[in-house]
C-alpha cells in the first residue's frame, strides 16, 4: 500500500532476537539427533562379545575403531560451540532494555491520572529544581521529566500520546496503544483492523479516517539497517545470488541425480538391469558364473561408485593373485567381465573365499568387496524372483532361473561370509580347525562330517576328538558351537477366508504358516549334562520304589489287553468324542498333512486311543445294561444329538476366535517396525558386523521351481511367524511341496522339512443361491405399490359401471 513505511533495527536490538531463535532452531534438534551416544554401552556390549567373537576380523576392526575414532568428539565439540553462541545470545537478550513498555508521563511526574494543567506545572517546577543539571540533579531524569511535561501540556504532543503512546508519534518499534478515554473511532489502528478483519465499528468511519489509517501505519523489520544501506547493496545481491543460484541448486541437484540412481536398497540400477540381463539370459548359473556376475557390478567400478579405487599397484599384486589361484577365467573376452575393475574384484573375493593372505595395498579393496558383497546377492535372489513371476505370469517358465541359480546366490552369501569354498568342511568355520584337523574328525569311530555331527556327540568321546585342541581352545569351541543358532520350524496349512480351511481346492490360494523359534546349540549341552548328573541314589531310589511305578507305560506298551466291544457299540463311539479328545484328533492329523508327525507321536496316538476306546465300551456296556425301557433310550439319543450340537457351535467359536486372533497379528505386524539387529553372526574373516538373517520359501524340489517368493527373515530374535502364500495347482491330486529354511552366514545349518499337499476339485458354484436374490429397491417397491393401486381403482371404475 502506498500509505505503508517499513524501518529497519538501527539499534540492533530486535536483530539479536530473530538470531537467538534461528540458533535454537538449529541447536536443540542437532543435539538431540547427533549428540554421541553412552559409549560406555557400546563397550560393554563389545566386551560381553569378546569370549564368543573375540578371534573374529569384525570383532577387531570395531574394537580399534572405538578406541581411535575422533569424530564423536568432533561432534561435541562442535555440539558445546552452539550451545554457547545460543546462551550468549539469550544473555545479550535478556539485557536489552524493555523499549515497548507504555509510556506514561503521569508516572514520570509522579502524579495522579487526570491532573489538571495547574497541578502538572506545580510538579513540574519542584521536580525541575530538585533535578536540573545545573544544582547538581540527574540530567537523564530531568529530560523525561521535560518530555513528560511537554507531553501533557502541548496539544499535538498530547494527542500523539492519547493516540500513539508516544508524544513523538507513532514509532517502528514500538507498541502502539492508546488510551482507553479516546473514542474508538478515531484510532487509525482501530480503523484498520476494523478494515482487515472485517468488523462492524461502533460508529460511522468516514474516508478522512480511514485514510489517516493508511498513512499512519508503518512496519519494522528485525534485520540490521545496513542490509538495506545503498552502500552494502552489491554486496548483499552478491551473498543472495550466490546462496540462492549457486549453492542451493548444486545442493539439491547432486542429492537428486545420486539419488536417483539407486534403488530403495542402495543397490545401482545399473547393476539390478546387469544382473536381470545374466540370470534372464543364464537361467541355470552355476557356481563359477555366478562370481562372475557378482564381481560385475557397477558397486566395484570407479567410474560409477567412488569407494572403489584402481590403485598403481594392481598391475603387479593382482597378476601374481592370479597365479597363485590358477584358471579363473582370465582370458574370456565377454563384457563386462573383460574389465579391469571386474577381473580385479572376483580375483579379491576368490582369494577371501580361500582365504589367502594378501598384501596391505590389496587388503582394504578385499574388505570392501567382500562387505558390499551379501547385499548384492540378496538383489539378485530378488531379480531371481522377478524373473520367475514375470514368467508364470505368462504362462510359460523357459526363461525363468531355476531353483538351483537361486540357491546358488544363497550359497554364495554363506560361503562369503564364512570365507569358505563350497567344498571345503563346514567344520572350519570353527576357531582353531584346520585342514590337518580334520582327519580325525572324519575318521571311521566317530564320523563327524558336519556341526550337527560334533553336537551330537557325548561330551567324552568330543573331548578325546578334539584332544589336538588345548583346554582353553577347546572351551573357546564349545563356546562358539553353543552360540550357533537352532531353528524349530512348525508349519501349518490352511486356505484362509474360506468355509472350510482345511479343504484345498484347485486354484485356491494356500497359506503356509511357518513359526521359527530360535535357540542356541548351548541349550543341547546343558540337557546333557543334566542326564548326565543324575545321582546314583536317585537311580536307586527310582529303581526301588513301588512297583505299579516301574509298570510300563501306555506308550511303551506294545500289546494291551482290551475288551472287546461290539461292532456296533463301537461305531456309536467312534461317532462321537468329547472336545478334549477331537482337539488333539486335529493336531495330529494337521502335522500328518505337514509330515512332521515323529514316530513316537504317532504310536502315543494310537495307544492312547484305543485305551478311550476300551474305557468308552466298558462304560457303555454298563450303561447299557442299566437301560431296559425304550423312553430312556430315546432320552438318550436327545442328549446325544444335543451334546453333539453343542460340540459343532463349540467347534465354530473356535474357528472364529482363531480368525480373529490371526487379524489381528497380521494387522499388529503392518502397524509395527521390528528391529533387523538379531544376533550378531559368527565370522573370522568378515570385515563387518554381521546380523542372523534367514531366507525361508517353498519349492518344488522334483521340477526346480519356486512355489512361493523367498521371505527375506530380518527379525528373528527368539520367535518369528512368517505366512507364505501361494496358488494352489490348478489340478487335483496329490503333490508333495518342500519348505526351506536358508541362512544367509552359516554353512550347514539349513533345514528342509516336507510339505503335502491334496489339491481337491472346486465345489460347483450354484446358479440358484439365496445371496443371488437381489431385494427390490424402496423406489422399485412404492412403484410396484402405485402401479397396484392404480390397477385396483380401474378395476373398481369398471365394477362401478
Amino acid at each position: 500500500m502506498a500509505g505503508q513505511q517499513f524501518q529497519y533495527d538501527d539499534s540492533g536490538n530486535t536483530f539479536f532476537y530473530f538470531l537467538t531463535s534461528f540458533v535454537g532452531l538449529i541447536v536443540i534438534p542437532a543435539t538431540y539427533y547427533l549428540w554421541p551416544r553412552d559409549q560406555n554401552a557400546e563397550q560393554l556390549r563389545l566386551k560381553s562379545l569378546r569370549k564368543v567373537h573375540g578371534r573374529c576380523l569384525w570383532y577387531r576392526l570395531k574394537l580399534m575403531k572405538s578406541q581411535q575414532s575422533v569424530i564423536p568428539t568432533l561432534k561435541k565439540i562442535a555440539l558445546l560451540i552452539g550451545w554457547a553462541v545460543f546462551l550468549l545470545l539469550a544473555y545479550k537478550v535478556s539485557k536489552i532494555d524493555r523499549e515497548y513498555q507504555e509510556y506514561n508521563p503521569y508516572e514520570v511526574l509522579e502524579l495522579q491520572p487526570g491532573a489538571s494543567i495547574a497541578e502538572i506545572k506545580r510538579q513540574y517546577r519542584l521536580l525541575s529544581l530538585k533535578f536540573h543539571p545545573d544544582k547538581g540533579g540527574d540530567e537523564k531524569m530531568f529530560m523525561r521529566i521535560s518530555k513528560a511535561h511537554e507531553a501533557l501540556t502541548d496539544e499535538e504532543s498530547r494527542k500523539n500520546w492519547e493516540m500513539y503512546g508516544n508524544p513523538d508519534g507513532p514509532q517502528a518499534n514500538q507498541k502502539l496503544q492508546w488510551n482507553l478515554a479516546t473514542p474508538l473511532e478515531i484510532h487509525p489502528v482501530f480503523v484498520l483492523a476494523n478494515r482487515n478483519n472485517a468488523l462492524n465499528p461502533p460508529t460511522v468511519i468516514h474516508f478522512q479516517y480511514l485514510k489517516s489509517a493508511h498513512s499512519a501505519t508503518s512496519f519494522g523489520i528485525a534485520l540490521p539497517a545496513w542490509i538495506v544501506d545503498q552502500k552494502n547493496s552489491m554486496l548483499v545481491l552478491l551473498v543472495y545470488g550466490l546462496a540462492f543460484m549457486v549453492i542451493l541448486p548444486v545442493v539439491v541437484g547432486t542429492w537428486w541425480y545420486r539419488s536417483i540412481r539407486y534403488s530403495g536398497d542402495q543397490i545401482l540400477i545399473n547393476t539390478t538391469q546387469l544382473f536381470m540381463h545374466f540370470m534372464y539370459k543364464t537361467p541355470n548359473m552355476n557356481m563359477k558364473r555366478l562370481e562372475m556376475v557378482l564381481t560385475a557390478a557397477f558397486e566395484f567400478d570407479p567410474r560409477s561408485n567412488k569407494e572403489a579405487i584402481i590403485r598403481p599397484t594392481d598391475n603387479t599384486e593382482v597378476p601374481q593373485l592370479i597365479r597363485e589361484l590358477g584358471n579363473i577365467n582370465v582370458k574370456k573376452k565377454e563384457p563386462p567381465f573383460c574389465y579391469p575393475y571386474s577381473l580385479k574384484a572376483r580375483v579379491l573375493l576368490l582369494s577371501h573365499l580361500n582365504r589367502m593372505e594378501v598384501s596391505e595395498n590389496v587388503e582394504e579393496d578385499q574388505r570392501f568387496v567382500v562387505r558390499k558383497s551379501p547385499a548384492l546377492l540378496q538383489e539378485m535372489v530378488n531379480v531371481g524372483c522377478q524373473l520367475t513371476m514375470m514368467a508364470n505370469s505368462r504362462g510359460g517358465i523357459q526363461h525363468a532361473p531355476r531353483l538351483a541359480s537361486i540357491e546358488n546366490c544363497m550359497k554364495l552369501s554363506q560361503m562369503i561370509v564364512q570365507g569358505l569354498q563350497e567344498s571345503k568342511s563346514h567344520l572350519l568355520q570353527l576357531p582353531h580347525f584346520e585342514e590337518e584337523h580334520l582327519r580325525y574328525c572324519v575318521s571311521k569311530k566317530y564320523k563327524v562330517r558336519s556341526i550337527q555331527d560334533l553336537v551330537s556327540l557325548k561330551d567324552a568321546d568330543r573331548r578325546n576328538m578334539l584332544r589336538f585342541l588345548g583346554e582353553e581352545k577347546y572351551e573357546e569351541v564349545m563356546a562358539v558351537i553353543g552360540s550357533f543358532p537352532h531353528i524349530n520350524m512348525d508349519i501349518k496349512l490352511q486356505v484362509l477366508d474360506d468355509e472350510d480351511s482345511n479343504n484345498i481346492t484347485a486354484g485356491s490360494i494356500v497359506t503356509v504358516t511357518v513359526t521359527l523359534t530360535r535357540r542356541t546349540m548351548m541349550e543341547f549341552f546343558e540337557k546333557e549334562q543334566e542326564q548326565t548328573c543324575v545321582p546314583e541314589d536317585q537311580t536307586a531310589e527310582e529303581g526301588q520304589g513301588d512297583p505299579s511305578k516301574n509298570k510300563s507305560k501306555v506308550w511303551q506298551s506294545k500289546n494291551k489287553g482290551t475288551k472287546k466291544v461290539p461292532k456296533s457299540k463301537k461305531k456309536k463311539l467312534t461317532k462321537k468324542k468329547p472336545p478334549s479328545q477331537q482337539q488333539p484328533q486335529k493336531q495330529d492329523k494337521q502335522k500328518q498333512l505337514n509330515g512332521t508327525v515323529s514316530a513316537n507321536d504317532a504310536v502315543t496316538y494310537t495307544k492312547e486311543e484305543e485305551e478311550d476306546v476300551s474305557d468308552k465300551g466298558s462304560d457303555s456296556e454298563d450303561i447299557d445294561a442299566n437301560k431296559d425301557s425304550p423312553s430312556e433310550r430315546e432320552d438318550e439319543s436327545d442328549k446325544q444329538s444335543e451334546t453333539e450340537n453343542d460340540e459343532i457351535g463349540g467347534d465354530d467359536e473356535e474357528e472364529w476366535e482363531a480368525l480373529q486372533q490371526s487379524i489381528q497379528r497380521r494387522e499388529r505386524a503392518l502397524l509395527e517396525t521390528k528391529s533387523k539387529i538379531t544376533h550378531p553372526v559368527y565370522s573370522l574373516y568378515f570385515p563387518e558386523e554381521k546380523q542372523e538373517w534367514w531366507w525361508l520359501y517353498i519349492a518344488d524340489r522334483k521340477e526346480q521351481t519356486l512355489i512361493s517368493m523367498p521371505y527375506h527373515v530380518c527379525t528373528l530374535k527368539e520367535t518369528e511367524e512368517v505366512e507364505l502364500k501361494f496358488p494352489a495347482p490348478s489340478k487335483p491330486g496329490n503333490y508333495q511341496y518342500s519348505v526351506i529354511l536358508k541362512s544367509d552366514s552359516y554353512m550347514g545349518l539349513d533345514m528342509i522339512k516336507p510339505l503335502k499337499l491334496e489339491v481337491h476339485e472346486a465345489k460347483h458354484m450354484p446358479d440358484n443361491h439365496p445371496q443371488w436374490d437381489i431385494p427390490e429397491t424402496e423406489e422399485e417397491e412404492e412403484d410396484q405399490e402405485d402401479s397396484d393401486g392404480i390397477e385396483e381403482s380401474e378395476d373398481e371404475e369398471e365394477d362401478n359401471d
